[in-house]
């Protein structure tokens, strides 16, 4: 029950994810991301997650730094993947998959004051992060995703229904969620839809379009 006591009424019913590789353009990338994250911010949202998956160290912990920095301390910063970097960059959340760090390797690494999350699949995942100190978990891909090279088997709605019923943890619902399908996906059980393609194009307006739908 910790981590219910930690977050219920905190999570965001949007959790908006920066991909870097979505944001081309000149000048340097840190500067991009930061500008983007600004209009995310701008249109409504308070927790943002910075997922780079083929960036090196030094890359990610630029742009991490450069979030930190833009955003101050309005905005709650989750970290993909590494716990080193979320520390380093003095974010407040880690979330890793199930092909990183375990979760409580990643518990042991930031502490129990900083938020992590974990990435299943199945039903049969969700029941094995339910047993650890994740704060929250993800199930997906709910619908296709173009954001992941090699993604796993969809879950589509029942998936969802099915995680809802093994966890009282929050749950986070992630993979081709659009503004028109992120009502469904909260009605099937979901506290929160993280969302990344359908915020790249116009990002303060698709998150205000967002929160309206989602209410």
């Amino acid at each position: 029950m910790r981590a219910k006591r930690v977050l219920q009424g905190m999570l965001p019913r949007l959790y908006p994810i920066i991909d870097p590789a979505l944001l081309p353009g000149p000048g340097d990338q840190a500067s991009r991301v930061a500008a983007f994250a600004r209009e995310l911010v701008k249109g409504g949202a308070t927790l943002i997650q910075y997922r780079n998956k083929t960036g090196s160290s030094r890359q990610m912990l630029s742009d991490a730094r450069e979030l930190r920095r833009a955003l101050g301390r309005e905005v709650r910063l989750i970290m993909n993947d590494r716990a080193d970097l979320c520390l380093a960059a003095g974010f407040g959340g880690v979330h890793v998959g199930q092909e990183d760090l375990s979760p409580e390797s990643a518990r042991a690494v930031v502490g129990d004051g900083l938020w992590m999350g974990v990435s299943t699949h199945s039903v049969e995942q969700v029941i094995e992060a339910d047993r650890t100190s994740a704060d929250y978990i993800a199930i997906g891909p709910v619908f296709a995703t173009v954001t992941k090279e090699n993604p796993d088997p969809v879950v589509l709605l029942e998936g969802v229904r099915a995680a809802r019923a093994e966890t009282r943890k929050p749950l986070v619902a992630i993979g081709g969620i659009t503004r028109a399908n992120a009502a469904s996906v909260i009605q099937a059980g979901a506290d929160s839809v993280a969302v990344i393609s359908d915020l790249v194009h116009d990002p303060a307006k698709s998150v205000a379009a967002f929160l309206r739908v989602l209410g």
